[in-house]
Order: structure tokens, then C-alpha cells, then sequence
């Protein structure tokens, strides 16, 4: 099964398509894609970043992970200025952009109600994240945006009973998994919750995409 045909969340698929269907009023004219949204990016990727979800009339809407939404608005200038991509914007999946060196994924698939996607669904998903990890054979490491893409990045590898260390969430925060492992480094989601209120700064998420050049060998 693809992943743009699962179903294994019904609140989900339910909310995915209601949105879809209503719309956001600039976007009445567009058709939503309405459905999970797989991962994109660099097959050589040596960096795997990992969000939390599609946002409700960005990547539901576009059919590719943050694109089309605030937080993508603060996170491919980013990428851009670091070298991980052509390009400063990313608006549909036809804009040229294209990532070098990186893999954007997310931990949950389809939009969730108030951005907050339930254990049980996330559980369900990361076979997907896992899949996509194995097609991933440069991987070096991880990038987690936000505290849930932080603790789904551990819930995958303790899946596979995979002891790790002791971790906590916190922006900046590195850790490595263990022998064989990719590192893992986290870094606050650059949601307008966060950019608006100075919780993350252009020059904190500069820092984050500097030290993964440095990590990466």
C-alpha cells in the first residue's frame, strides 16, 4: 500500500477531507490534496528533517511537507541560506525548489484537529517514517522540529527495541542514538506560535542548520 491511500486513521482521514472540502477562503479556487502526505527531498539525503504534521491549508493543501503555510515561510529561507536548497520560497509542488542534502518528512501524515495528533495515530504512522528511513542509505542524522517529532524519532527506534540513552526536548539539544545510529538534534518547529513570539529567532534557526553542516562528514 502507498501512503497516499492509507486509511488507518479514521478522525483523521475524516478531518483531512472536511478541510479539504471547505477550504480556507483565499484558497476556494484551489483543489486540495486531502490526503497523507509522504516525505520529499534528496534520495543521497545525509539529513532527515522531521516535523509534526501537514498543516491544515499548507501541506493538505499542496500535497508536499510545509509548503504553502507560515511554517515553511521560516523554514526553506532557512535551508536556503544554509545551502540545503535552490531556493528561499516554497509555494506548490511545481515551484523548482529542490533540497540538497536533506529529506523533509513528518511524523504524522494527515492534518490533525488543532494540530494535535493522537499517540495511537502517530503509532500508526511510523512504519511510514521507518520506510522512508530505509530509503535513506546516506543518512547521518536526524533534525527534529518540535518536542512530538522529537519523541516520534525515539518511538521508532524503541519500536525496533533499540535501547537509547536518556533524552530530553530541547531546542539545540544533540544526542547521538548510538553506534550505527544516526545523530539526533532538535530544534523548536518554526510554527508561527513560536517565530511570532521570539521563541525562535532567524539567527537561533540559522545556528541549527550551521551545526548540522558541522555534524555532517
Amino acid at each position: 500500500m502507498q501512503i497516499t491511500t492509507c486509511r488507518r486513521c479514521p478522525r483523521l482521514v475524516a478531518w483531512r477531507q472536511e478541510v479539504a472540502q471547505t477550504k480556507r477562503r483565499a484558497y476556494q479556487d484551489e483543489t486540495y490534496w486531502g490526503k497523507p502526505v509522504p516525505g520529499f527531498g534528496d534520495p543521497q539525503a545525509r539529513v532527515m528533517i522531521v516535523g509534526l504534521a501537514p498543516g491544515a491549508h499548507g501541506a493538505n493543501r499542496t500535497g508536499r511537507m510545509f509548503t504553502g503555510d507560515s511554517s515553511g515561510d521560516f523554514l526553506f529561507p532557512a535551508l536556503y541560506r544554509a545551502g540545503f536548497a535552490n531556493q528561499p520560497n516554497a509555494d506548490h509542488q511545481n515551484d523548482g525548489l529542490q533540497l540538497k542534502d536533506v529529506f523533509i518528512t513528518a511524523v504524522c501524515r494527515c492534518v490533525p484537529p488543532k494540530n494535535r495528533p493522537l499517540v495511537a495515530e502517530i503509532k500508526n504512522c511510523l512504519p511510514w517514517l521507518a520506510a522512508e528511513v530505509a530509503l535513506l542509505p546516506d543518512l547521518q542524522g536526524f533534525v527534529a522540529l518540535g518536542g512530538i517529532a522529537f519523541d516520534g524519532i525515539r518511538r521508532l527506534y524503541k519500536s525496533q527495541g533499540i535501547d537509547l540513552p536518556k533524552m530530553q526536548f530541547g531546542h539545540g539539544e544533540f544526542y547521538e542514538l548510538g553506534q550505527g545510529l544516526p545523530w539526533l538534534l532538535a530544534s523548536y518547529h518554526p510554527s508561527q506560535q513560536n517565530t511570532l513570539t521570539g521563541r525562535l529567532t532567524e539567527s537561533m534557526f540559522d545556528e541549527i542548520w550551521a551545526r548540522v553542516r558541522d555534524l555532517l562528514v
